[in-house]
């Protein structure tokens, strides 16, 4: 047992090392441009070891600047699953509507949050609720198409059950549908979740709001290139810890 504790420990470590000795050997050999680990870290530390340091509008360190995009994130993934359940609900419960807005949403979903974003800001004439309104358009998808295919792989005993126990149509949905379609609704939670993170640095870098994306787009700019290295790292960590999260609180309601 200890020895397998041990290797979960010491795979995902030795993953970590083989990206950390890819990036150094990249910095040395294939671009000089490109800081290293250790240069990233001496050029980006202040950022690190004071992240929620306000110094001025456009230098925040990385832990306020990461809490103003999850803020936004969280507003917006929150008003997309608002919208895509009952949607996928509804979807995966009645063939017609099935018929008439699964073309629709196969036009829709591959359209780019870059695409989104002019949409947004000629509707609400202010970066914020654009922004919120391209995370929820975007993010929206995965659940809608993960909790229609929940609902429509329900065994039909379930509705027999349901027809047998005369459950009303709210029981029906609180009880039987809603629980058996729990595994797939969250699967689609997890994978709106990752697309509303990486939504929210696309409009952050057009928009030039506070936020990890405009800080990405700012220090572009200015072409100070560990703090990039800084941005991508602090995307993928928080991303990384998103992901989790969604899985404890999954295991959590199944567990229930």
């Amino acid at each position: 047992m200890k020895t397998h504790k041990l290797t979960r420990f010491l795979l995902p470590c030795g993953g970590l090392l083989l990206i950390g000795l890819l990036w150094w050997a990249a910095s040395a050999t294939v671009s000089k441009e490109l800081p290293s680990p250790w240069k990233t870290w001496e050029d980006s530390k202040v950022y690190v070891l004071r992240p929620f340091e306000k110094r001025g509008e456009t230098d925040q360190g990385i832990g306020l600047l990461a809490y103003y995009s999850l803020v936004r994130v969280a507003k917006g993934f929150l008003l997309g699953i608002a919208l895509a359940t009952p949607l996928g609900l509804l979807i995966g419960i009645s063939n017609p509507f099935y018929r008439m807005l699964d073309p629709a949403i196969q036009i829709l979903r591959p359209i780019s949050p870059l695409a989104w974003l002019p949409l947004g800001l000629i509707l609400f004439r202010h970066s914020e609720p654009a922004a919120l309104f391209t995370i929820a358009i975007c993010s929206m998808w995965p659940t809608v198409l993960n909790t229609m295919a929940g609902v429509r792989s329900i065994p039909h005993d379930y509705w027999n059950v349901a027809k047998v126990l005369r459950l009303s149509p709210v029981q029906t949905l609180t009880k039987v549908l809603i629980p058996a379609a729990l595994p797939n609704i969250f699967t689609g939670y997890r994978l709106s979740l990752g697309i509303a993170w990486l939504v929210i640095v696309a409009s952050e870098m057009l928009t030039g709001t506070a936020g990890i994306g405009g800080f990405l787009w700012q220090e572009y700019n200015s072409l100070v290139y560990a703090h990039i290295l800084l941005c991508m790292l602090t995307i993928g960590i928080v991303g990384f810890a998103l992901d989790r999260l969604m899985g404890a609180v999954e295991a959590r309601l199944r567990s229930a």
